[in-house]
């Protein structure tokens, strides 16, 4: 296989594991309120949330993440210079970040199997937010590649989560509000 190859698979599958990674968060919201519902709705939904819960994380996220390593590994052995890049290390520290947030959402997907609802919906819809700043950073890095255009992209960065907390609250007002009428 070549470089091209490596790059081209290794794409598909960061898109396979933030498809994941967007999803699963959303996933718990719905869980976490399914278990305010009356029963037997509660149980139905909550067994039901469970399936679709470790389905994912099992079949699609785990996978994409190992084999999105597994091609960028093999990309960085093609072409071992770009660890002498500060791109490609700040790039490499936002996937050790992503990484954690792939723990962390395994650790709650487990609390939520056990019956644990550690979380609100509202702290979780925030959660949920997190995978799309990682995406945002490490896209912006490796198009940008320099220095000077990282600046500019983290302070893009952070308006950029700025605009999507305040977003997150303005629909919790506002369902909030309806539910209240």
């Amino acid at each position: 296989m070549t470089y091209l190859h490596f790059k081209a698979l290794h794409i598909i599958f960061v898109v396979s594991w933030f498809a994941g990674l967007f999803y699963m968060p959303r996933l718990f919201v719905y869980h976490t309120e399914a278990n305010d519902k009356p029963s037997p709705e509660r149980e139905i939904l909550l067994a039901q949330f469970t399936k679709m819960e470790k389905l994912l994380f099992n079949a699609i996220m785990t996978p994409a993440c190992w084999l999105a390593l597994l091609c960028g590994t093999a990309m960085l052995y093609i072409t071992p210079a770009w660890l002498d890049q500060g791109w490609m290390k700040l790039k490499l520290v936002f996937v050790l970040g992503l990484l954690a947030y792939h723990s962390i959402t395994r650790k709650i997907l487990l609390e939520l199997r056990q019956g644990k609802f550690r979380y609100s919906s509202f702290q979780l819809r925030l959660f949920n937010e997190v995978a799309t700043i990682f995406l945002f950073s490490i896209v912006f890095l490796v198009v940008l590649k320099n220095t000077v255009d990282w600046l500019w992209g983290v302070l893009g960065l952070i308006a950029f989560a700025i605009v999507i907390m305040t977003a997150v609250r303005v629909v919790k007002r506002m369902r909030e509000k309806k539910a209240g009428v």
